[in-house]
């Protein structure tokens, strides 16, 4: 199925770019940017920079340029360094609104970095490098951003060049920027210019992902709705308040150089989607689109505030929103996620990237006295829709990180007990203009003790289970209305793959995180195992698998009284006791491809009660 799905993909993007290219014209790009003196570049600078990702042998890199000027050549081609020498390797007509240039390549050799360069004319040119897949690396490093704020209003802006200098240090494997990467809401392309040349010394360099979020389409907040057009000023109705143009060009921007879409299928007035896979370093990252699908609120639940999205009204029944008919990722991304998680092909980890986290991540929206009761602007509503997605994610022991919060976290996800589900990393604002505190009026239970009272297990707005297990509180006073980096900063996550750890670290801006002095946000690093991504409690064991022949074996656990699927996972090594959550028999299947083995009716044995499973390849 994903084969076919992967061809619809190269033949939906061919045929988009074209019909796209020639519907637009660039009028939009032009009259939007005609006038602005950051535009007039020296000619042999019109190429601003350029994205690339590589996963499954194909690579494809997006080039963003300035506006051309009428009667410069649109072409723009793709070099690559063999041997010494540059070879033109594609050339492809510029989309003119938006200024883009996206190449495709198959059969890409990423054993080997190879240096690229994006040419225009003839003498424009944009270097960088296409780094080899790090499989064998024992720890693959991510760094991830959210909330790109700027706030031209006052005047001024926060420069980033700390944060660049940072990552350079780390020399990171793959860049994640979670959304709000512009937050001028008419001016995607003015302000995309502006974060390419903020982090293009970081991007050109490296695998970069980035997802656009509410502020990115031009919007508030989002809710998708499946491509409908909105008609509340602030959206909550569901849908895009933006033209279907506006929309498409920011994705195109930020998401054409992202790995062929799962299933291109448009949604709704043709707006296209972007969930896919990237597997990279052998980590495997599911990026979804947490906003697209999602069903606005007003309408569907009763006004509980000022605005249809905030529920103030403390004594408010958290079950009564939890209507049938709001959807959060969707079918299509559900099924995705179930394809996804039982596919293990050259990869050791399964991490989700998405625009925010599965759960109403904070109390206080603004400034102290604003207290919500519910954001449903957040991944916690509609609750069905979150708990779905959780077990999804569960079932394959995925990590999730996002940002979108303004406020760093780590949460432990409950779906049928607290800590029973995936862990996720909400990575801090890289600048900020609107605060937000965790500050629950109940005190967390089961905390570590010393742990301040925010930590620990809670109910969040809507009933959620989860258990705060770090959180980087700004201090009591508001922000003003000023552009800060107070409780800014951004995320680092190390993923250890011979010992199946994952390490989190939360950094503050505007210092150098080589320097031995200089600490994390409190709460920050904080380990977790693979195994902690589905910290349901077992009610039985299996056998416990001893391999011969094989190490680090795929396992996939089923449930043959419904025939539903447990849980996929590449296992540590070569031994593997597996937990279920109910008596009875079970399927065992063992290996992937050819070479798996399956186990039929597999009987759980109490907890006490040992035996083994001894499989020979």
């Amino acid at each position: 199925m994903r084969t076919c799905l992967k061809l619809m993909t190269v033949i939906s993007l061919t045929v988009l770019l074209f019909c796209q290219s020639a519907a637009f014209g660039g009028k939009q790009s032009t009259s939007e940017t005609s006038s602005d003196d950051n535009f007039d570049v020296d000619r042999d600078e019109v190429i601003c920079f350029a994205l690339y990702t590589v996963s499954d042998n194909i690579m494809k890199l997006t080039a963003q340029l300035y506006p051309l000027k009428d009667g410069e050549d649109r072409w723009v081609r793709l070099e690559l360094k063999q041997n010494g020498r540059w070879k033109q390797a594609a050339m492809i007509k510029v989309i003119e609104d938006g200024w883009t240039a996206p190449f495709r390549i198959e059969r890409w050799d990423d054993t080997k970095d190879v240096p690229y360069r994006v040419r225009h004319g003839k003498k424009a040119s944009y270097e960088g490098l296409i780094r080899k897949n790090p499989a064998d690396k024992q720890e693959i490093v991510v760094a991830a951003f959210t909330g790109n704020s700027v706030n031209p209003s006052d005047g001024g802006d926060i420069s980033r060049d700390d944060i660049v200098e940072n990552v350079k240090a780390i020399d990171v494997d793959l860049l994640f920027f979670s959304g709000d990467q512009v937050y001028n809401h008419n001016q995607h392309y003015k302000y995309w210019l502006k974060f390419g040349r903020d982090f293009g010394e970081i991007i050109k360099d490296r695998p970069t992902v980035t997802i656009p979020d509410d502020h990115d389409a031009g919007q508030p907040n989002l809710w998708g709705e499946s491509g409908k057009a909105a008609q509340l000023r602030g959206a909550s109705d569901g849908g895009y308040l933006q033209t279907v143009e506006y929309v498409k060009a920011v994705e195109r921007a930020q998401t054409s150089h992202l790995p062929d879409p799962y299933d291109p299928t448009p949604i709704k007035r043709g707006i296209g989607v972007y969930y896919t896979d990237l597997n990279w370093g052998r980590i495997s990252f599911a990026i979804l689109e947490d906003r697209k699908f999602k069903t606005g609120p007003a309408g569907i639940v009763p006004k509980m505030g000022k605005r249809p999205d905030h529920i103030t009204d403390p004594d408010y029944e958290p079950r009564t929103i939890d209507v049938p008919e709001a959807v959060l990722l969707g079918d299509r991304q559900l099924a995705f996620l179930d394809d996804w998680a039982q596919d293990y092909t050259g990869a050791d980890m399964k991490v989700a990237l998405s625009q925010t986290i599965f759960c109403g991540g904070a109390h206080i929206h603004g400034g102290v006295g604003g207290r919500l009761h519910a954001d449903m602007d957040s991944n916690g509503w509609p609750q069905a829709g979150r708990n779905r997605a959780i077990v999804a994610l569960r079932k394959t022991f995925a990590f999730h990180l996002a940002g979108d919060q303004h406020l760093a976290t780590i949460f432990h996800h409950g779906v049928n007990d607290w800590r029973d589900s995936i862990v996720s990393f909400c990575v801090p604002s890289i600048a900020n203009l609107y605060l937000r505190w965790w500050s629950p009026i109940a005190e967390g239970l089961n905390r570590n003790p010393g742990d301040p009272p925010y930590l620990g297990d809670h109910y969040d707005g809507f009933d959620n289970m989860v258990t705060c297990y770090a959180v980087a509180n700004p201090s009591k006073e508001g922000s003003g209305g000023k552009l800060n980096t107070r409780a800014a900063g951004f995320g680092v996550v190390r993923f250890n793959k011979s010992t199946r750890k994952i390490t989190m670290e939360c950094w503050p801006r505007n210092v150098d995180i080589t320097d031995p002095k200089i600490k994390p946000y409190p709460g920050w690093p904080r380990t977790i195992d693979q195994t902690d991504n589905y910290g349901r409690k077992p009610i039985a064991y299996l056998p416990t698998i001893k391999v011969k022949g094989q190490r680090a074996p795929v396992v996939q656990i089923v449930d043959e009284s419904d025939g539903s699927i447990v849980y996929t996972i590449r296992i540590k090594g070569s031994t593997f006791k597996p937990k279920v959550f109910r008596e009875g028999a079970y399927t065992v299947r063992i290996g992937e491809g050819r070479t798996q083995k399956t186990f039929t009716g597999v009987e759980s044995l109490p907890l006490d009660k040992e035996e083994t499973l001894e499989v020979k390849f």
